[in-house]
């Protein structure tokens, strides 16, 4: 069988990976709410919510709804001072925020402790400002805290993985108060879901989640474990 060539491989590999903050999708042009939203932090009676960054926010979204205990999940912008901040500003760099997901859950079910857990499941921490494929500031990695024992849980969490080498390099989260969460147009909702044969979801959202679901020692949704 003949080799295929580089120049072909690399082709293929560049339009199945394509950057998180590429092209408009069909999805993006045919959805007719586009308005980026400041969320109320006031989590609904008997629930709480948490924030984190870890990259392109299509995979984390996927991750964190998985997981059992979690209601729901909004993508988003936080990180940053820039009001009312858009994908096309966000994407290029032009912004202090980072790509965010916004968890609403159930502290009977799972804690912040357990979405850290979660957090440091699903992304590689020790590389500044990238995550796979996707390079910039807005894809740095941040775990929010909104209270002063979120922030020590955070903080014991990062140094427990250190202490213990899980990772070869140095943990460079960061670890931040959430001041203001601004929910992403209407068509980065739910993202992979509705867009499954995009190609950056076939390339590096969906194998991401793989590797979550494969070494992820918590409990994950039935209809998702599979």
């Amino acid at each position: 069988m003949n080799p295929i060539p580089k120049a072909l491989v690399s082709v293929a590999l560049l339009s199945v990976c394509t950057a998180c903050n590429g092209p408009a999708s069909r999805a993006q042009r045919q959805e007719p709410d586009q308005e980026v939203r400041k969320v109320s932090l006031d989590a609904p009676k008997g629930r709480a919510l948490a924030a984190f960054a870890e990259g392109c926010f299509w995979c984390v979204e996927e991750v964190f709804e998985a997981v059992q205990g979690v209601d729901s999940v909004i993508s988003g912008y936080a990180g940053g001072t820039t009001p009312d901040p858009t994908y096309q500003a966000v994407g290029s760099g032009r912004t202090d925020h980072a790509e965010s997901v916004l968890v609403y859950y159930d502290p009977q079910v799972i804690s912040y402790a357990g979405l850290l857990d979660v957090f440091f499941a699903s992304h590689d921490p020790t590389t500044p400002n990238r995550q796979g494929p996707d390079a910039g500031p807005q894809y740095r990695s941040i775990a929010f805290y909104r209270t002063a024992a979120e922030k020590s849980g955070a903080e014991r969490a990062k140094a427990a993985l250190e202490a213990a080498k899980t990772f070869k390099k140095p943990i460079v989260s960061e670890i931040r108060p959430l001041a203001a969460f601004y929910r992403a147009e209407g068509y980065h909702q739910d993202y992979t879901r509705h867009n499954p044969g995009d190609g950056y979801v076939r390339g590096v959202s969906a194998p991401r989640f793989e590797r979550f679901k494969r070494t992820y020692r918590g409990t994950l949704k039935s209809a998702r474990a599979h």
